[in-house]
């Protein structure tokens, strides 16, 4: 997952760039009483949501038949990022986050409980779904924006790392017993999901401490305002520019045999394979990749190494998919998709680390609206096209050609790819603008009050400090 934080004034603190004396232990991440809370609940939902999520895809495909609706089942869950994504994450700083955190999760118990009726149509199962989903950018968002208000240094770094890992283990264990349960009662995975966010709700009303509402510099502006601004800065600034289209291209790959998966399982189940254990194979395999590949290169790779090997992993994202061309067994197939997980293990975890200290102060929400909608847009996009193509084509020509078109893409990128004194400067530039206090408003522009007018825009660091266009 993506998570786009920062300190609350100071420089930020990353192993990319800057490795302490002693780096923080989980002992000492977790001596934290609210951020316990805060991990048990998301390790709760996220499990459940995928366990959700395997159950879906197979039953809307059991329902219809079709490979288009499966696939439309499986990236429902990403479209809300598009629709409100960005509005949602802006609005989610205008309140306490932990009221927002609850009311998000409150909300889901009882349309997952609807989804879980017999007798539901497809249509109106994705509809239900996107309804529920409609939660997640703001829920998600304000979970990103209190880490930093808990835990700090290199606590906060461990955090996000950690996070980074259950997250992907999360959606190993929910695939796993999501497909084992979707075969033989969909509602009753759909009733788990349910029944962990309302304990998660708990957790955080009674685990969390509340906090008002994050202040701002001269007082609010139009939602839309707020939201452009977080717009402006990430595609304004040619280094975060720069992170951006990459990462939200890398999201293309990976993430395509997952959405697969069911009706891919069907096709190797009219050639004696058991249908179930296909399934949770494929769709498991990128997110055991994922964790391999954050194991051994986020522990096992030097910093400045983890930075040159960017461009490399870029690459071999798509690059491992191509052979599915060759229609492989599901278990080469699952094999390939854990070498493309483990590549966006090498990248994701850099580029998010770059991203966050060369982030000004003061645009946490936002920022991670803005990435985290282009990661949910691209994958969900990314399955939602493949499906429909894999309606007329076989999967795996439609993967394999998908994945050949992905390494052309990635390599322009990573000919583009930033030099690394140049996201130092934006680092460096981002740090300075967040020692300098904003200025103050004028009482003119403020309708007669001090503070409460319309603060300036976001500035974008100059382009001495980035790249060209990418």
């Amino acid at each position: 997952m993506w998570s786009a934080v920062e300190n609350d004034g100071g420089p930020s603190v990353s192993e990319e760039t800057h490795a302490p004396e002693r780096p923080a232990t989980f002992r000492e991440v977790f001596a934290e009483r609210e951020y316990r809370a805060i991990f048990a609940a998301t390790v709760l939902t996220w499990t459940g949501d995928y366990l959700a999520k395997a159950a879906v895809t197979l039953l809307v495909y059991q329902q219809s038949r079709s490979v288009a609706l499966s696939a439309a089942a499986f990236a429902t869950s990403y479209l809300p990022w598009l629709i409100g994504g960005p509005l949602l994450t802006t609005l989610a700083d205008r309140y306490p986050y932990r009221t927002v955190m609850v009311i998000c999760d409150i909300i889901r118990v009882p349309l997952y409980v609807v989804i879980a009726i017999d007798g539901l149509s497809a249509e109106v199962i994705l509809v239900l779904l996107f309804v529920a989903t409609l939660v997640s950018p703001p829920s998600q968002a304000a979970r990103s924006a209190t880490l930093p208000l808990i835990l700090t240094g290199d606590r906060l770094v461990v955090a996000l790392g950690l996070h980074a890992s259950t997250g992907q283990a999360a959606q190993v264990v929910g695939y796993v017993v999501g497909a084992g349960i979707a075969l033989y009662s969909p509602a009753l995975a759909l009733l788990i999901n349910a029944a962990a966010f309302g304990l998660s709700a708990l957790i955080i009303r009674f685990g969390v401490r509340h906090r008002p509402a994050a202040p701002t510099e001269g007082g609010r502006r139009h939602l839309l305002r707020e939201t452009a601004a977080g717009f402006q800065l990430v595609f304004g600034t040619p280094v975060l520019r720069a992170i951006a289209i990459m990462v939200f291209c890398a999201m293309l790959f990976a993430i395509v045999p997952e959405g697969l998966a069911a009706a891919w399982a069907t096709t190797f189940a009219g050639e004696g394979a058991d249908r179930s254990a296909t399934q949770a194979l494929i769709m498991i395999s990128a997110p055991a990749g994922f964790i391999l590949g954050g194991l051994l290169i986020g522990r096992g790779v030097r910093p400045d190494r983890r930075r040159a090997l960017v461009r490399v992993f870029a690459v071999l994202a798509p690059l491992a998919l191509v052979p599915t061309l060759l229609n492989p067994p599901p278990v080469v197939v699952a094999l390939l998709a854990a070498v493309a997980g483990f590549s966006v293990a090498g990248l994701l975890p850099v580029a998010n680390g770059l991203f966050v200290q060369a982030l000004p102060h003061g645009y946490r929400a936002r920022a991670f609206g803005v990435m985290n909608t282009g990661v949910q847009v691209m994958q969900g996009g990314a399955v939602l096209v493949t499906g429909v193509l894999a309606e007329r084509f076989p999967i795996p020509r439609v993967v394999g050609l998908w994945s050949v078109a992905g390494v052309l893409l990635m390599l322009l990128l990573a000919v583009r790819w930033p030099r690394s004194e140049r996201f130092d400067a934006a680092i460096a530039q981002a740090r300075e603008r967040a020692a300098t206090p904003p200025p103050e408003v004028p009482a003119s522009r403020a309708g007669g009050r001090t503070g409460a007018g319309t603060p300036p825009g976001p500035r974008p660091p100059s382009s001495e400090a980035g790249v060209g266009a990418v």
